[in-house]
């Protein structure tokens, strides 16, 4: 093959909406809407476990971080989908990509990560209660945000230097919504396969050693359980890993979608729909799911909002007998 096809692009053009035309502007419409519950639910999250000093325990500050690496995730991939969706605004740059790329896998990976310390946390409180305020100190919980957050970011550079040291010497349009590393390697001249299987390996190895680690975590926690002589114990007891639950299965079952099926090219503009799955659904999701499950965050979100509206109104009637300042020490 000559040398000058084997150059650096200055750019690649994301196709993968342009298949369904009739259905871009209520994708547009659906997907904002999705991307402005998602970027508020996850806001509130954070400012009400900020706020409130009676949600300053592990497993909220977990939460917390969790709520901050979904916003990332979102804001590395929602943007650009829904400039995907606006005609003549479909190209990305080389870097841009790149970046893209890094930032979707860092933030992926350190979800799955979060999501397997909070599973850690639920076991050690459940069956180790006694214990737990020397296993999880306010040290060792800083510790496993950070190892969360330093092993997504090392995957994910592992990632997007394998992909992007490859010549592209084929088509430059990625017949997806943003820089997916499949569609990515499809356009790559040499060494596509052997990238693809290294690239699978640490997505099977992070994704299923996470889910495993999740899953012996919950076998010894249902061990606990049973063995509680009472009925409302053992509800009660569950309860607390109800919404814990729900995510990791939303998280899980969506990402099975993508990584565990397989995709013929001529699957692919179907392919990129069923991706949405995993990029937009499961960050909508997962804010609603923990605000609606957690009874300690709607309490703590109903106190901020009623004080919100006793300030509100004590500013707007200063001479009125119903005023926040009597009552505030």
């Amino acid at each position: 093959m000559p040398r000058d096809n084997r150059t650096t692009p200055r750019g690649f053009v994301l196709t993968g909406f342009s298949h369904f035309p009739e259905l871009q502007v209520a994708l547009f419409v659906l997907f904002l809407l999705m991307h402005v519950v998602t970027l508020a639910g996850n806001m509130v999250i954070m400012v009400v476990i900020r706020a409130d000093r009676g949600l300053h325990t592990p497993m909220y500050l977990f939460l917390g971080a969790l709520s901050f690496s979904e916003l990332c995730y979102t804001f590395s991939i929602t943007p650009k989908m829904l400039a995907g969706l606006v005609p003549g605004t479909r190209a990305i740059s080389f870097l841009g990509c790149a970046a893209q790329t890094h930032f979707s896998f860092t933030f992926g990976f350190t979800h799955s990560f979060l999501l397997t310390v909070m599973g850690y946390d639920r076991y050690v409180a459940i069956c180790h209660p006694l214990r737990y305020n020397t296993l999880v100190t306010p040290r060792v919980c800083i510790q496993l945000v950070a190892a969360s957050w330093l092993g997504g970011g090392l995957l994910g550079l592992l990632v997007t230097c394998a992909v992007f040291q490859l010549p592209f010497c084929r088509s430059h349009q990625i017949d997806h919504f943003f820089c997916h590393v499949p569609p990515l390697l499809q356009l790559a001249c040499a060494a596509g396969e052997v990238v693809a299987a290294v690239v699978n390996v640490l997505c099977a190895a992070a994704l299923l050693g996470c889910f495993l680690l999740i899953l012996l975590s919950y076998a010894f926690i249902l061990a606990r359980i049973l063995r509680m002589p009472s009925a409302e114990g053992r509800r009660k007891t569950f309860s607390t890993c109800a919404s814990h639950v729900a995510v990791v299965v939303v998280h899980y079952g969506c990402a099975s979608v993508i990584y565990l099926q397989g995709r013929s090219p001529r699957a692919a503009p179907a392919g990129a729909l069923l991706d949405v799955s995993y990029t937009v659904f499961t960050p909508f999701l997962s804010p609603i799911i923990f605000s609606l499950r957690s009874r300690d965050l709607k309490n703590a979100l109903w106190k901020s909002l009623r004080k919100s509206f006793t300030v509100r109104n004590a500013n707007f009637w200063p001479g009125s007998s119903f005023s926040y300042r009597s009552g505030y020490r």
